[in-house]
């Protein structure tokens, strides 16, 4: 019995033995690893054409996404099966330091994408702030990333419009399927989308907004095309853009929203409670629970309260901390404009200030142009301000956008800690330095995850003081209103979702503890309630950061270096936190 044992023993570790250097002979026989992260990039890219084209990459400016039929969403099931296979056939520990990097994305990419192609969400394929609607009228407008410099691009655009009309189509077959298996928005929301169809389901023809390119022909056009291409545009807008607007307006207002939900969180979706969790791994990519994540939130809300009280003593203000931030918000004179003109230039104004300082904390710098714009008239009163990334060749710049609906009514208190989350360290270095280094795979280049990139951003905006900000009481209260909005973030988001909160409950929580107008406060939960999962990111991604900061000059002491310490974390681009904790965690062992 003893020698059937070893036998069978020996039996089994020859066979393995031999399966192994068949694997590594069969490895030996693939292409170079490299190939296969470029080949994952350029098939990728015709899934995602709108992507590409923000990518900078112009091959798809006239095709649209299919992202809402089944045939659409089998493609891409397949895609990710087919990358994910291809990595089996890698040992991951043969490959170098930077090859495991790429390998673990690739790998996080196919997975996380695959699990979120079993949930129904084309059938929520519109909202009122993350939609393709309001990306498509950005392009439009000839000013965003849709590039209108050649005539072939004019060409390109009238190919992409057709291909919205097809996508606003089936948008209008999946909603109404989802009205009839409980997928429906909540009423709110739809109230707030039907103006922005409104706005453009109707004439002149020659003012509407996808007209605006005829508007701005460059002059190195012929006079034969720009008269084609003028009655092209003209017919574009008059018998394909207007119907499609007019119809999905009427469809909101008298099919949609009659059965919009009367209940504000995913929880009330069928299979909600997964479909949120979900959301919660993609935005903030780690295995936290809500239940975590909601505590995690409850402790820094009281961490900020308690600074903040500090700064309202410094002030001598008497009065309890709500009625404080009723005082900020109604403070004239935090608000000092009668001109949008005069916002943009605060912002520009706030960038010379800290010019001088940032290579003291910053090795690593951007060579993408940057600017900052006012946000475009027919959004901008939903919107939030925001950063557009640039093109390394300079034929884009980063934009930061900032809405100013009312320029007398604007309150400057949390400019410096918006400036460096949106622009400068925050979205403008990350980005592009990210875009800008020819190090990375092309696929890793533009790369994106909120944890990480919106974790720096608001990693930044503690960076004020560094930066010879913050000199003033009050805008050192602005960064942690800032901070505090994005720690009520995690109450609230998952008390909608996975709680059971309502919309007004919300609403009242955030009230009960930041500086930020009812109007201001009502059209962020509803942004939770429509992008569920994604404003965990920011908090989420700044503690880690902030944490392996910490960790870092603790263990290093006299050898920390700041600008390495940035160096670190920018020069990989986006990653996974768990990937940037072994990345930080293998330079402090190192000790460089």
């Amino acid at each position: 019995m003893k020698k059937l044992i070893y036998y069978t023993f020996f039996a089994a570790v020859v066979m393995a033995q031999a399966c192994q250097k068949k694997s590594e002979k069969a490895q030996a026989t693939m292409p170079p690893i490299s190939e296969v992260f470029a080949r994952y990039y350029e098939e990728r890219l015709p899934l995602y054409p709108l992507e590409a084209t923000m990518n900078g990459d112009n091959r798809y400016n006239d095709k649209m996404s299919d992202d809402l039929s089944q045939a659409g969403k089998s493609r891409m099931t397949a895609f990710y099966r087919k990358f994910q296979d291809e990595l089996a056939n890698y040992n991951r520990e043969k490959l170098t330091d930077e090859e495991k990097v790429s390998w673990d994305l690739i790998e996080w990419e196919c997975s996380i994408n695959l699990e979120g192609l079993k949930h129904p969400a084309e059938l929520m394929p519109l909202n009122q702030i993350f939609s393709t609607h309001l990306i498509i009228g950005q392009m439009a407008s000839g000013s965003s990333i849709q590039p209108f410099k050649t005539v072939k691009d004019y060409d390109n655009w009238l190919k992409r419009v057709d291909g919205f009309v097809v996508w606003c189509d089936s948008a209008m077959v999946n909603m109404r399927k989802g009205i009839q298996l409980g997928y429906v928005l909540p009423a709110p929301l739809i109230k707030k989308m039907i103006p922005q169809f409104a706005d453009m389901d109707h004439g002149p023809v020659k003012d509407h907004l996808f007209f605006t390119p005829v508007k701005n022909f460059p002059e190195s056009f012929s006079d034969g095309d720009k008269a084609r291409l003028e009655k092209q545009y003209a017919a574009m807008v008059q018998s394909k853009v207007i119907p499609t607007f007019q119809k999905m307006h009427i469809f909101l207002e008298k099919e949609y929203q009659p059965a919009g939900r009367l209940t504000d969180g995913f929880s009330a979706l069928p299979n909600g409670k997964a479909l949120y969790n979900y959301y919660i791994k993609y935005y903030t990519t780690t295995e936290l629970t809500a239940e975590e994540i909601h505590e995690i939130g409850l402790k820094e809300v009281a961490r900020i309260s308690a600074e903040m009280e500090k700064v309202k003593a410094q002030v001598g203000y008497k009065g309890d901390l709500k009625s404080f931030f009723n005082a900020v918000r109604n403070n004239k004179n935090l608000m000092p404009f009668t001109k949008p003109a005069q916002v943009i230039g605060h912002f520009n104004e706030i960038h010379e200030r800290m010019k001088p300082n940032l290579t003291k904390l910053f090795e690593l710098t951007p060579k993408t142009p940057f600017e900052v714009r006012r946000t475009e008239a027919f959004r901008e009163a939903s919107a939030s301000a925001e950063y557009n990334p640039g093109l390394p060749d300079g034929s884009r710049p980063g934009v930061f956008y900032v809405p100013v609906p009312n320029a007398s009514e604007y309150n400057i208190v949390s400019d410096e800690s918006l400036f460096l989350h949106e622009a400068i360290p925050g979205h403008h270095y990350q980005i592009s330095l990210q875009q800008e280094n020819t190090a990375l795979p092309e696929f890793r280049k533009n790369l994106w995850y909120s944890a990480y990139g919106e974790g720096w951003a608001l990693y930044t905006e503690s960076l004020g003081k560094e930066l010879g900000l913050y000199t003033d009481p009050y805008q050192y209260f602005g960064m942690l209103s800032a901070e505090m909005h994005r720690a009520i973030r995690l109450v609230v988001d998952t008390g909608l979702h996975a709680k059971g909160w309502t919309r007004d409950q919300a609403i009242k929580y955030s009230l009960d503890h930041e500086a930020e107008s009812e109007e201001s406060i009502t059209a962020e939960v509803e942004r939770y309630m429509a992008g569920a999962g994604q404003a965990l990111s920011y908090k989420i991604g700044q503690l880690k950061i902030r944490e392996l900061r910490s960790r870092a000059e603790k263990e290093m002491g006299a050898k920390f270096d700041i600008r390495a310490f940035h160096k670190l974390v920018l020069e990989s681009g986006c990653v996974p936190l768990k990937l940037l904790e072994d990345k930080v965690n293998a330079w402090m062992k190192s000790g460089k």
